[in-house]
């Protein structure tokens, strides 16, 4: 597996598998042209041979320099278990971290509880919330009426250490 920056030529393909991918959730409207023409730096696609089987889409903040976001990360169902996720995520520290980043941010579902387990995983803390859902912090409505999301950070030199 090659970890490399993602292209514009990616996107296509991605956002045709990404429901198929998210085991058929509708969440294809979260991955914009956009991260794929303005984000390459900080976007990641794992790739075996000709195929992307994983990606991340995040990028350095503008109004909080020392901060990063990873807004979306998605591994094929047939390359789950290996590592993929975690090879993401670890380019992204790297990268973001030479850019003077000392935080990453990102966001779940309260009831996406595979993410939770990966993030806490990867060495993410929760954050506290307004309130408790799923027995997890949530902010309410952060992603817009009724869609409540956990926030989670990561100091960067704990991960890159």
């Amino acid at each position: 597996m090659q970890i490399r920056p993602i292209q514009a030529g990616d996107f296509a393909a991605l956002s045709a598998q990404m429901d198929d991918w998210w085991g058929g959730r509708p969440v294809r409207h979260l991955l914009h042209r956009i991260y794929f023409d303005h984000f390459r730096t900080t976007c990641f696609a794992a790739v075996e041979g000709e195929e992307v089987v994983g990606f991340l889409i995040g990028f350095r903040s503008q109004s909080q320099p020392e901060q990063a976001y990873i807004h979306l990360v998605g591994v094929s169902p047939l390359a789950r278990g290996r590592e993929v996720g975690r090879g993401l995520y670890r380019r992204f520290f790297e990268t973001v971290g030479a850019f003077g980043c000392v935080e990453v941010r990102a966001i779940t579902s309260p009831g996406n509880a595979g993410s939770i387990a990966f993030h806490r995983r990867m060495g993410f803390e929760l954050l506290a919330g307004e309130g408790v859902e799923d027995g997890v912090p949530v902010v309410y409505d952060y992603s817009g009426p009724g869609q409540h999301r956990v926030w989670f950070r990561l100091r960067l030199a704990q991960a890159l250490a």
